[in-house]
């Protein structure tokens, strides 16, 4: 498998891992700089060199991801009989640079309603390093006409037109923060109901009025759903301090609350 294709599939599997990378050599080596190889905590894709070289990196690289650190890593080997070699000698006579670099697991977000608001808050979220599922049960509400201003996103785009959307709860990534918005209360209260019987997911959020998560809370609660249960839904949604009722404001409130949960979220990594 390529070096490209393992961060992908680690970033769609939301392991975290590290790219390793030979950065310059100076005299011989196995390897030519350029090379790259990723590592995750219990498989390795691509080579920089095999032997001692790469049994080093590979340990340092596990013990990054074991720190939880988001700092690359400098790492210099000399490749002679007087280097240590805790993995077999290697006297190609050369000196190398290797370059570690954390792959994080990014943060998911499912957006359920794609409309008005729903895509201010697609355009503001595809600017981050996220995995940004849009769903609807509307297929006009995903075309081309509508999303193609996510064509430069930064974010990962997933888009799902599914006329029962709720059964893409089940296909999103562990952890995923879900937001119902769609045109239809019916529709958000059959996600809001599938949502909290889901183990895997983040937060839940639903938009609207009080009076509209009164309604929810007494047929959610006669689903059979606990008030400790029902606390997993946060209504209304974003910063409170943000006032307005334009689709764009409301997407920034949002967003901005979005992006608090994810320092939040990533702050113990960080402190490790």
């Amino acid at each position: 498998m390529r070096w490209i294709t393992a961060v992908e599939r680690l970033r769609e599997r939301r392991e975290p891992g590290v790219l390793v990378t030979l950065v310059s050599v100076r005299g011989h080596s196995p390897r030519e700089a350029g090379a790259k190889m990723v590592v995750s905590a219990d498989a390795t894709w691509g080579s920089v060199g095999g032997g001692n070289l790469e049994a080093t990196a590979v340990d340092r690289a596990r013990r990054l991801l074991e720190s939880g650190s988001a700092d690359p890593v400098d790492l210099e080997l000399a490749l002679n009989d007087k280097a240590p070699a805790e993995h077999g000698q290697q006297c190609c006579g050369g000196e190398v640079r290797l370059l570690l670099e954390p792959l994080r697991v990014v943060p998911a977000v499912a957006i359920f309603g794609m409309g008005h608001v729903g895509l201010e808050l697609a355009r503001v979220l595809a600017r981050h390093d996220v995995e940004l599922h849009l769903v609807d049960s509307r297929a006009d509400q995903l075309g081309r006409d509508r999303l193609g201003v996510l064509d430069d996103a930064v974010a990962g785009i997933h888009v799902h037109h599914a006329p029962v959307p709720e059964l893409v709860l089940g296909q999103v990534p562990a952890g995923t923060h879900v937001l119902v918005m769609t045109h239809d209360h019916a529709e958000d209260a059959a996600l809001c109901d599938a949502a909290l019987r889901c183990g895997h997911l983040g937060s839940i959020g639903l938009i609207g009025s009080s009076a509209k998560w009164r309604r929810f809370e007494k047929r959610l609660a006669a689903e059979g759903h606990s008030p400790e249960v029902l606390n997993r839904i946060q209504t209304p949604i974003g910063l409170s301090d943000i006032a307005g009722k334009k689709p764009a404001t409301i997407a920034v409130a949002v967003a901005a609350d979005l992006l608090r949960v994810f320092q939040t979220e990533s702050a113990p990594e960080v402190s490790r």
